[in-house]
């Protein structure tokens, strides 16, 4: 099918990459809490598929991943992926009373947090991404959807390879917590949209990968020309392009499936994530090679870019495990 953003949605995403451009700033510790308060206040990022019954913009999920791949461009710490996955598993999961409770707090910028303790996961979970930073907590088990306490839940900070994902180990206690809906089908929402999430956020990192490649290439000089006029060079830029522009076809279809309700959401989901995935390290892997010694250097962008690209393929699942999942027979699982 023929699938291009519609004037709206590229207005959307013109205005998230001016804010962004302004502000962002991929070295942060956690994320920057008043360029967070600037996408909330003047576009409203976390509320553009909230219900506006329950305080939200009234749009799809759809426009919030067009917003979150300007965030993967910018290589920014956000709490929007996870505010995301936590809002549709609420829609997904959560009784009426509990979803006009939380979620015009999602869609006012309190940061989300969204723990899936299903198929026997245990007390602990790790890699709950924001975990320790959210003031609302939700847990999945399957006995049912919880509201946890954030004051008295244990959760704690955990290393990660890429410093602008914010990982934590959230331990659930289900004694403590009140019980808002059922737990399985708010875990199945919550994985699927994390799946489109983070191939929108790989999409938009490997096409910030390819623009700091290509300006490089025009800059450098070497033999008395720009390296970027090198046939050879020339010819790993397009295969960059290549995949980038298949990430975004991919992670589109996909985004725009799991919004609408398709039929073919789930296949679109697990292929997507499986080919973005693979496409940015890639992707993240030319890019350090054709920047050269600068690349590994604190200082330069590139780096970043590798453990973003690393980081994400693993969250939400692995490309393998997507592949794994698409049904046998399907040309998609070749």
């Amino acid at each position: 099918m023929d699938f291009a953003l519609s004037e709206e949605q590229q207005e959307l995403a013109a205005i998230v990459r001016s804010a962004l451009a302004k502000r962002a700033d991929p070295r942060v510790e956690t994320y920057d809490e008043e360029l967070w308060q600037l996408l909330v206040e003047q576009v409203g990022v976390p509320a553009l598929g909230i219900p506006e019954e329950h305080g939200g913009a009234g749009f799809t999920l759809f426009e919030a991943l067009v917003a979150l791949e300007e965030v993967g461009r910018a290589l920014v710490p956000s709490p929007l992926l996870s505010s995301l996955v936590t809002s549709e598993a609420l829609l997904a999961g959560a009784t009426e009373e509990a979803r006009g409770a939380l979620l015009p707090r999602l869609a006012a910028g309190e940061v989300a947090a969204f723990v899936d303790a299903t198929g026997g996961a245990g007390p602990v979970v790790t890699d709950v991404l924001d975990g320790d930073l959210a003031t609302v907590l939700v847990a999945a088990t399957d006995d049912g959807l919880w509201a946890l306490d954030p004051d008295v839940t244990t959760r704690a900070w955990t290393a990660s390879m890429d410093q602008t994902l914010r990982l934590a180990r959230v331990e659930v206690e289900v004694a403590s917590a009140t019980r808002i809906g059922e737990g399985p089908p708010a875990a199945t929402r919550a994985a699927l949209v994390g799946a489109v999430g983070v191939a929108a956020l790989q999409t938009g990192t490997a096409a910030r990968a390819l623009e700091m490649t290509v300006g490089y290439t025009q800059e450098r000089v070497q033999f008395g020309r720009p390296i970027g006029s090198f046939q050879a060079l020339k010819h790993r830029m397009a295969d960059m392009l290549v995949r980038l522009e298949m990430s975004r076809s991919a992670s589109w279809a996909a985004a725009y499936a799991v919004s609408s309700g398709a039929a073919d959401g789930e296949r679109l989901a697990h292929m997507a994530k499986a080919y973005c995935s693979e496409a940015l390290a890639a992707i993240a892997a030319e890019t350090v090679q054709l920047h050269g010694g600068i690349a590994i250097t604190w200082e330069h962008d590139a780096h970043l870019v590798l453990k973003r690209a690393h980081s994400l393929g693993q969250l939400f699942g692995t490309a393998r495990a997507h592949r794994a999942a698409v049904p046998l027979g399907d040309p998609a699982a070749r």
